[in-house]
């Protein structure tokens, strides 16, 4: 018996005789906040398609908490919140009109929808705008009256799609906060294209292109691809690359502009007390060393970009 929130086994959805999704799987456990990151096309919404049942795969299967989506849909979708890109919202209802609709929508009990409204509308810090409107409320407190009602019922699994989308960043450092308290008692799967989003609220993240997993894994396995075995140095008497290359560990070095030097080195080495040493003894006048960290959006481009030429 597994832990597992979620599991996608080899997910495939045929359009036309084309894989919009091909053999995507993955697992989910109850705590964990998963990023969902993938170009436009890639087949992201597709996929989430899939695991929130309203999409049927063409091969493979989804299970929530170890209830086949295809089998038993009613009860697999019962543990699911969701919150699409496009809001399912009426604005012409109140704030807690509009989350007792949700609830009862969810099947929660009679006695148990007041008490899990206001639970909503507190952990989403919308305890003071319950009269209010929702067409009146700004485009922030829309989108956590959203998030409130794919939380109402309590579900195991809540999946975000663009949460923070056209919002201002006062809103978005809001929004990913309370993303992450959601991710404590829930397992979250977020989909998003802001990259910076993913590591900043996400531990773990996926990333899809052309209908396929290009990476799956830690969000700390990510952090270390960025950071790499690079270093940035800075001198004001800078040497040749040859006298840098005759560090041990150091296998390339690469000459920049304004006395900077790009090395990079061997892995599980750490040859940055190496240079400094030579560097004071050379006199090269060292004033910086630090790490030389690729961006997110480089990492991006260089896991799509290594799929097309696998494909070619």
């Amino acid at each position: 018996m597994n832990n597992y929130t979620v599991e996608a086994i080899e997910l495939t959805r045929l359009y036309g005789g084309r894989e919009a999704v091909s053999n995507v799987s993955f697992t989910l456990s109850k705590g964990q906040v998963l990023g969902f990151l993938g170009p436009n096309g890639a087949g992201k919404s597709t996929t989430m398609k899939m695991l929130t049942g309203n999409l049927a795969p063409s091969q493979g299967s989804v299970k929530i908490c170890g209830i086949d989506m295809i089998e038993n849909p009613k009860e697999a979708k019962a543990l699911i919140g969701y919150l699409p890109e496009m809001r399912p919202l009426y604005k012409e209802l109140t704030v807690d009109e509009y989350l007792t609709i949700a609830a009862r929508l969810h099947r929660v009990s009679a006695k148990h929808i007041k008490p899990a409204v206001e639970e909503a509308k507190e952990r989403c810090g919308l305890s003071h705008m319950s009269k209010r409107l929702i067409e009146n409320l700004s485009n922030g407190y829309q989108q956590r009256v959203g998030i409130a009602q794919s939380i109402i019922h309590k579900p195991m699994v809540v999946i975000l799609d663009e949460p923070t989308v056209g919002l201002d960043p006062i809103q978005i450092r809001d929004i990913r906060a309370l993303i992450r308290e959601i991710g404590s008692d829930h397992s979250v799967i977020l989909s998003t294209h802001i990259l910076p989003e993913v590591e900043m609220v996400c531990d773990h993240v996926q990333i899809i292109d052309k209908g396929k997993l290009v990476f799956n894994g830690a969000i700390d396995v990510l952090k270390k691809q960025r950071i790499g075995n690079k270093l940035l140095i800075g001198m004001r008497n800078p040497p040749a690359v040859e006298a840098m290359l005759s560090i041990p560990d150091v296998v390339e070095a690469e000459s920049l502009p304004n006395g900077q030097m790009r090395v990079r080195f061997a892995e599980d080495s750490a040859p940055a007390e190496s240079i400094v040493q030579t560097a004071v003894k050379n006199g090269w006048g060292l004033y910086q060393i630090a790490p030389d960290q690729t961006s997110l959006e480089d990492v991006f481009v260089q896991l799509t970009y290594q799929e097309q030429e696998q494909a070619a």
